[in-house]
């Protein structure tokens, strides 16, 4: 089997259950424009400043390059990773939508990353070809936030697939009270977005998790109940804290955990 053949069987896999399903959302169909736009917004600031420039980012030690609103990873021609080549499927979502691809977006197989790693990048980071893909990347911004919300519906199955029996239902409610308002919907978004899902078995700092799994498991039920996103936010805090106590490294705790308290801390605010 060729190179070319094993890509294109990659990407109909990798995208197929999304395009099987049409693309259709669930729940998150009945977000409208504005609850869309609030939710990208948000999401846009916490990733990216809210500054179309940093759409596109290639991170020191990484090879791949991550991009939009939802850091989604896209590698050079070629290679591979452990990491889901995220951006080739939403690229196939938006095409599902009628967006208008690039010229370097088209063609069967998806193309590779046209630039090979991070110093041939910020080398051509002003040229035509990175223009293109940043427009591109801004004038969708939309479609990505609806895609991280298919995303997030999606997310849930697995979630509960990891949960041990008895405590699925409770996951389920959680993640469903969380989900009902647009604030809500925002919080869960940016942080399966930010953390992950909580159930890779690689995910853990001393055993234990930190992703949304874990953050629907610490929520006090009680407290849901006169607001779910105040609790949600809680507990993401609580979760981060026992993260960065559990990781010997010392800029985890005084460096990285400031910011992800700011951060989970917006999922509370009007």
């Amino acid at each position: 089997m060729t190179p070319t053949t094993l890509r294109r069987l990659y990407y109909l896999v990798m995208a197929g259950a999304l395009v099987v399903a049409g693309w259709r959302p669930g729940w998150s169909a009945g977000i409208d424009t504005t609850g869309l736009g609030i939710i990208g917004r948000k999401i846009y600031a916490n990733e990216c400043g809210s500054k179309p420039e940093n759409l596109i980012t290639w991170n020191r030690g990484e090879d791949f390059i991550s991009l939009g609103i939802g850091h989604f990873i896209w590698y050079p021609e070629g290679r591979k990773g452990p990491y889901t080549e995220s951006f080739i499927a939403f690229t196939r979502y938006a095409a599902h939508q009628e967006a208008s691809l690039p010229q370097m977006l088209s063609g069967d197989p998806a193309p590779g990353c046209p630039w090979p790693d991070r110093a041939s990048y910020l080398a051509a980071r002003h040229s035509t070809e990175a223009r293109v893909l940043r427009e591109f990347l801004e004038t969708t911004i939309p479609l990505q936030t609806r895609f991280l919300l298919i995303r997030l519906e999606r997310a849930l199955p697995r979630m509960l697939q990891a949960t041990s029996r008895d405590r699925r239902s409770e996951i389920e409610k959680k993640f469903y009270q969380v989900a009902r308002t647009a604030r809500g919907r925002y919080a869960l978004v940016d942080y399966v977005n930010f953390k992950g899902e909580g159930v890779a078995p690689a995910e853990r700092v001393g055993g234990v998790g930190w992703g949304l799994l874990q953050v629907l498991a610490e929520m006090d039920s009680r407290r849901t109940l006169v607001s779910a996103e105040k609790e949600f936010a809680a507990a993401a805090e609580r979760v981060l804290i026992r993260r960065a106590q559990n990781d010997p490294r010392p800029q985890v705790s005084q460096t990285w955990l400031p910011g992800w308290k700011r951060r989970v801390r917006t999922y509370a605010a009007p």
